[in-house]
């Protein structure tokens, strides 16, 4: 099943374009590769592009807070496994605790340093980063591997609060909503709001079914629209009746 994502506020659509960073620059971060330890430098940049908001991190803890409140409410619940639910609310006050723990602007401690700082203004330009333009970089790429992903590790650590709250407030979200199976008359479905609240809606279509739903969305109605994808050129509308998933999910 392939799942498409759609979020309906800024706050969540910040929270997805960082889950994706941060899960593309572990990713690289963990290779040996000169040239994937790059991307992964590359990647936090983005990071800290993004994160920079100052609310960011007061947005996460208060909903991790709210969603620490709503657990407790189910303590002595027999219909909730304590187990379960302890482990819930640790998570969520160790993250709560990593993100207090963050100390003045995110990413102040990448901006301090010279060095990282020519090499993310350089990056900003087509081939900036090559050899004669940045030879101490270029000397870095090629350091051992081990070396780079120590420094790499340095340079990530103090953002990971960021990571592990964004994580837990998605997975929640995730798993707030219930999948309905519908079908698109000609391609195309749309759902009134009648004042539903939601942060974020779900698409799933069978891996083998080519279409992608194009979304928009306001409160008072919801419309997806399935293109036929075209990696040579322009996506066209299908026309053919398609059976899908739809997911409302809202903390």
């Amino acid at each position: 099943m392939i799942s498409f994502e759609y979020p309906l506020n800024e706050r969540i659509r910040s929270l997805l374009r960082l889950e994706d960073l941060y899960a593309k620059m572990l990713h690289f971060s963990r290779s040996d590769g000169a040239l994937e330890h790059h991307v992964a430098l590359l990647t936090l940049f983005e990071i800290l592009e993004v994160a920079g908001r100052a609310e960011l991190k007061v947005d996460l803890m208060q909903e991790l807070e709210r969603q620490r409140q709503t657990l407790m409410g189910f303590r002595n619940n027999p219909e909730i496994s304590e187990q379960a639910l302890s482990g819930a609310l640790y998570e969520i006050e160790q993250a709560s605790s990593s993100l207090q723990a963050m100390a003045g602007k995110i990413g102040q401690y990448l901006r301090e340093n010279d060095w990282l700082m020519a090499i993310r203004s350089r990056a900003a330009i087509p081939g900036g980063v090559c050899q004669f333009d940045l030879p101490s970089y270029h000397y870095w790429l090629k350091r051992d591997a081990n070396a780079r992903r120590h420094d790499l590790d340095t340079w990530m650590a103090p953002m990971l609060p960021i990571h592990e709250g964004l994580s837990i407030v998605l997975r929640l979200l995730r798993g707030s909503g219930h999948a309905e199976p519908l079908v698109s008359k000609g391609g195309c479905y749309q759902h009134t709001m009648s004042g539903r609240a939601a942060q974020m809606v779900r698409v799933v279509v069978e891996p083998g079914v080519a279409a992608v739903p194009e979304i928009s969305a306001n409160k008072y109605a919801l419309n997806i629209r399935f293109l036929t994808p075209d990696t040579h050129g322009r996506a066209r509308a299908t026309e053919r009746d398609l059976r899908f998933e739809l997911t409302f999910c809202s903390l």
